[in-house]
């Protein structure tokens, strides 16, 4: 969410930057906000300048009185009474102005970062960076869920008659190996200095708005039937949430946090859900990081966090890849963002795994995240990464390690997560 005073300062960068964005049909949307500005702006001082004369009038009365000149003391109540109505209109109409223009400028994108690539969608992301050698072996990798259910880890079905498509049971070795990827993912970002958190799992609709677009929010969010709450779809959502109009001691920042949580999405999209496997679901768990700084912090950070996100899945002994979202692929709160594509020798292609985001003050100005300096009062920033989203994850770490005698063999570092086991024997060939 940008600022209106920079928007009207800057409306062809800001038009620009919807163009960018191939969002041609928000371009409107600047002259708009412009123009109720001026509107609020007009009738704001039209205001004052009444109140201003009413106290001036109304200071009047009691020496009119005291004079005995009634009839000019009652004219100059009468005045008064019609500037006070006068006055109750006009704050009503910068009410709803300000309110409309609210909603107008939560529509316009926040600016990108020049170093983002311009693109229509996801299609034009460009690759950056390779770490690790991708490995195709030469025996077959079965899908990711049939690896599950060979070690009876895997049941859709019964899952399916619960609570629907898009819901699983992991059971066994797999459930243990869910738990171990995140336990060990928590003490990762420990040693690595964030604070671990645990947060609530609901919130109220004004924390959505803050965090997140309304077309996010329609696509994503589940509502708690009868109550102000939705399920969050990313700890994010309530970690961030947590500072909504806190003013931050500055000698706190970087605040750098790591939280784990499940998440619940609709999936709403053209992706559709996975009938099958568990690569797009209803509902996981995740666990992620969050960093808040100051302004000329952020772009470091951003770089720091995904690049913690690619020593994790390093350690793992997984190859990934970094890979810059273009223009068209940012959410409109973004001003840059990377994702980590885990390889898949199955497919023979990468496949996401991790998304490292940074929002520049659009969150801290929609939930009014301040802090305070020499500078005087000003907003942070905000930004988010992935550590691991079982079990999405696990589908990169099964494939990769998979063996020809259909064993999965467990890193040296998850191993303390799983018992000391070295490997995974299948039980149901």
């Amino acid at each position: 969410m940008l600022d209106i005073k920079f928007l009207i300062n800057n409306k062809e960068a800001v038009k620009e930057n919807i163009r960018k964005k191939f969002q041609d049909e928000k371009l409107p949307l600047v002259d708009e906000a412009a123009d109720l500005y001026a509107q609020i702006i007009e009738a704001k001082h039209i205001s004052e300048d009444l109140r201003a004369q009413r106290n001036k009038l109304s200071a009047q009365v009691p020496a009119l009185m005291k004079e005995g000149k009634k009839e000019e003391a009652e004219a100059i109540r009468a005045q008064v009474k019609e500037n006070a109505v006068i006055m109750k209109e006009k704050e009503t109409l910068m009410d709803e102005q300000s309110a409309k223009l609210d909603e107008i400028m939560k529509r316009i994108p926040q600016m990108i970062d020049p170093s983002v690539p311009i693109g229509k969608d996801d299609s034009e992301n460009v690759e950056v960076e390779r770490f690790g050698e991708p490995v195709v072996p030469d025996y077959e990798i079965p899908y990711h869920a049939e690896i599950m259910s060979s070690f009876c880890g895997l049941d859709k079905d019964a899952a399916g008659r619960v609570a629907g498509t898009g819901f699983y049971y992991l059971m066994g070795d797999i459930a243990r190996l869910h738990e171990a990827v995140l336990a060990y993912a928590r003490d990762f970002m420990i040693e690595h200095g964030f604070t671990y958190m645990i947060p609530p799992f609901m919130m109220h609709k004004s924390i959505v708005e803050g965090v997140m677009s309304f077309e996010e929010m329609e696509a994503m969010m589940y509502k708690i039937e009868g109550e102000d709450l939705y399920l969050i779809g990313t700890s994010e959502h309530t970690m961030i949430g947590r500072f909504v109009n806190q003013m931050i001691d500055e000698n706190s920042l970087p605040l750098t946090l790591t939280s784990y949580s499940p998440c619940f999405r609709k999936e709403i999209g053209a992706h559709g859900l996975e009938e099958r496997g568990v690569y797009r679901i209803h509902q996981f768990e995740k666990q992620e990081m969050i960093v808040i700084c100051k302004p000329e912090e952020s772009m470091e950070w951003y770089d720091k966090m995904w690049r913690l996100s690619v020593e994790l899945f390093r350690t793992l002994e997984i190859p990934v890849r970094q890979l810059e979202c273009c223009s068209g692929d940012l959410a409109n709160l973004k001003v840059k963002s990377c994702d980590i594509e885990a390889w898949s020798p199955r497919q023979k292609k990468y496949f996401e795994v991790c998304s490292c985001s940074n929002l520049g003050d659009a969150q801290a100005r929609r939930l009014k995240m301040r802090t305070k300096g020499e500078r005087g009062t000003y907003l942070v920033h905000t930004l988010n990464n992935t550590v691991v989203a079982p079990p999405r994850m696990l589908i990169a770490f099964l494939e990769n390690h998979y063996q020809e005698d259909g064993s999965v063999t467990i890193p040296e570092v998850l191993r303390p997560y799983m018992g000391g086991k070295e490997k995974l024997v299948p039980t149901n060939k």
